[in-house]
């Protein structure tokens, strides 16, 4: 019986010893910072001026644009980093240091949900800058330049509007919407997989 109980004890002793180190493994990788990447849509809001929320792409190269702050890289680090980063930026146009909350609005897909079988195949498209609704856009082949904006949720009021660029591998297209609303032969230009539509931030005065 003693030999019984000496055995039974042991292994309590590790089972209980085998159940810490699951926990401190579990509570170790849950404690671990998201770390942001390249088509994730993150939520940026600035308390002490309301205009300068938006959401922002993390573009292909790892960077995000914000108007007054300029262009940073945020891909590879954790959103409290890319926070304190945004502050410091903004800090000289504010009295007091602003307080400015980030977060992840949207993850990247890794890849596209081609959905029920016979569902029409879609193709990616990335919009960043002065969009309604920036980010990655899913949308069927064929569609065109004005039906992407319309995607897209159009322009915010920052947006400059007659400097768009539809970026395609190393060819860069001046895009006006105002041409384009007009009916420009641009309006029916056909999206391809992997486009970058950039809608840039209007200068002082435009």
């Amino acid at each position: 019986m003693r030999r019984f109980s000496a055995w039974k004890t042991d292994n309590l002793w590790r089972i209980a010893l085998l159940w810490l180190v699951m926990v401190w493994g579990v509570s170790g990788a849950m404690a671990q910072p998201y770390h942001i990447r390249p088509g994730d849509v993150l939520r940026i809001e600035v308390l002490e001026d309301p205009e300068l929320n938006r959401s922002v792409l993390v573009t292909p190269d790892g960077r995000i644009s914000v108007p007054m702050a300029g262009t940073m890289r945020a891909s590879g680090q954790p959103i409290e980093a890319v926070q304190r980063g945004l502050a410091g930026r903004l800090a000289a146009a504010f009295t007091n240091p602003p307080n400015v909350f980030v977060s992840v609005e949207r993850l990247a897909d890794p890849r596209l949900d081609v959905g029920h079988a016979g569902a029409p195949e879609l193709i990616s498209v990335y919009v960043m800058g002065e969009a309604n609704s920036p980010g990655l856009l899913k949308i069927p082949p064929n569609t065109s330049v004005l039906q992407a904006f319309a995607a897209m949720g159009g322009f915010t009021k920052f947006a400059a509007i007659k400097r768009i660029q539809l970026r395609r591998a190393a060819q860069i297209v001046p895009l006006n919407y105002r041409h384009i609303e007009a009916g420009s032969q641009a309006a029916h230009m056909k999206l391809r997989e992997g486009d970058v539509i950039v809608v840039p931030q209007r200068r002082l005065f435009e």
